[in-house]
């Protein structure tokens, strides 16, 4: 059964999200960290460098076993994959820093609002990317 297939429920898909989330994490961490420590670059450069990485690698695994290929080019898909999981980002960020704002339990715990916003971006990312990103004609 194809990964992106309807037969897969949509469960099956959000745990191979997650897990295509953490592979991507690991890929943004190790080539952050070696762009910076062994090539000496400056962290913010070497940052923008790491997420292109870990999108482009997220987006491939999405694409092969969280939801298959979509109905557009292949440079289009990329493209709308990266629009939308910034848009996944800015929401995670607007919800943490609505919950410091707020809440004083936040302000003294502010991993509350982290988790809260990582929960929030992720649902927004995955809905966008099965719907948008991935979505296919029905037959």
């Amino acid at each position: 059964m194809k990964a992106g297939s309807t037969a897969y429920p949509i469960g099956n898909q959000l745990v191979r999200f997650c897990v295509v989330g953490a592979a991507a994490f690991v890929v943004d961490a190790g080539v952050v960290e070696a762009l910076t420590k062994l090539a000496g670059w400056n962290p913010y450069v070497a940052r923008v460098v790491s997420y292109l990485c870990a999108a482009t690698s997220a987006w491939w695994l999405n694409r092969r076993y969280t939801f298959g290929a979509g109905q557009d080019a292949i440079h289009r898909e990329w493209a709308k994959y990266l629009a939308v999981n910034i848009s996944g980002g800015l929401v995670n960020y607007i919800v943490y820093a609505a919950m410091v704002a707020s809440l004083d339990g936040v302000r003294a715990w502010p991993w509350i609002g982290v988790a809260v916003g990582s929960v929030a971006g992720l649902i927004v990312n995955f809905a966008a990317n099965k719907w948008y990103v991935f979505r296919r004609q029905a037959p």
